[in-house]
């Protein structure tokens, strides 16, 4: 079994993570009109979302992160003697970089690269690669890798409340709207993140607190007996963040604790300010 080493893109949020493996990033880019920022390296999570609510004029957009950038970082790690090459991208319904790292891969020779689609974003995708590099150490090959990643995708999930809608619908990352959507961008819809890895509606919701609580009832009736760890993702969120921390606690004693992470500003700039996403992963 050759050297292993693993890819992450930075829609993860892994950049916001305290780690000591070698996992390598691959970010998206910001745009604000002919201004490119790298995700993290130019700009973090904060600076991004304060810049959103003093100029609400600015209309973020994203690109993935280019081929050739990616097949860059292949051949670093070739360089480093890496002999297998493990990605781990984002949901391939929700950006292009899966298939970014696919051709970059068949670019590059003398080193096996498999892409995993985590068909999820943040926290859960991010858990992947934590947990592929931790097996990495314990010298598992990459098929056992990817049988415990699939494992993973299949038991984690994401509720999310957004502020607004009008960010999914400009950049087209809202799935299965048609038909009402009118009445979507005037209240404060529940989504969810599909098996597909698609982000979906699930109910119409009339106000901010309302919707916040809505997510905390539904992820308490659906998974009160499973054990998970339970998380929070949000986008400049902070004042709803403890609420909701003790709303699911209060529910759920048994979880004992619910961390927060923020979503970096690539995934943001889809969600919009104010997002705040209840998410679980199998627990380790």
């Amino acid at each position: 079994m050759g050297k292993i080493g693993l890819v992450v893109c930075g829609n993860s949020g892994i950049d916001y993570l305290k780690h000591d493996y070698d996992i390598r990033v691959i970010r998206s880019v910001l745009l604000f009109g002919e201004d490119e920022y790298t995700d993290f390296v130019d700009i973090k999570a904060e600076d991004f979302y304060t810049m959103l609510v003093e100029k609400p004029e600015l209309h973020p957009s994203t690109a993935q992160t280019a081929t050739g950038v990616i097949l860059e970082t292949y051949e670093e790690l070739k360089k480093d003697g890496y002999e297998e090459i493990l990605v781990i991208t984002i949901s391939s319904k929700l950006s292009g970089t899966y298939e970014g790292a696919r051709m970059a891969a068949s670019m590059i020779d003398g080193v096996k690269v498999t892409v995993f689609d985590s068909l999820t974003v943040a926290y859960p995708e991010a858990y992947m690669a934590l947990t592929a590099a931790k097996m990495i150490k314990q010298g598992k090959n990459v098929t056992d890798i990817i049988d415990k990643l699939i494992d993973i995708r299949e038991h984690q999930g994401i509720l999310i409340s957004v502020d607004t809608l009008k960010y999914l619908v400009r950049n087209g990352r809202l799935s299965g709207a048609s038909g009402f959507l009118g009445s979507l961008l005037k209240i404060k819809p529940m989504l969810h993140l599909t098996r597909e890895g698609r982000v979906e509606p699930l109910e119409k919701i009339r106000t901010r607190s309302k919707a916040l609580k809505r997510i905390v009832e539904k992820f308490a009736d659906d998974h009160a007996n499973d054990k998970l760890e339970v998380f929070i993702a949000h986008a400049n969120a902070s004042d709803a963040v403890e609420s909701v921390r003790q709303d699911l606690l209060n529910r759920l004693p048994n979880l004992k604790t619910v961390k927060d992470y923020p979503l970096t500003p690539v995934v943001g700039a889809h969600a919009g300010p104010g997002t705040l996403a209840i998410g679980w992963v199998p627990k380790a």
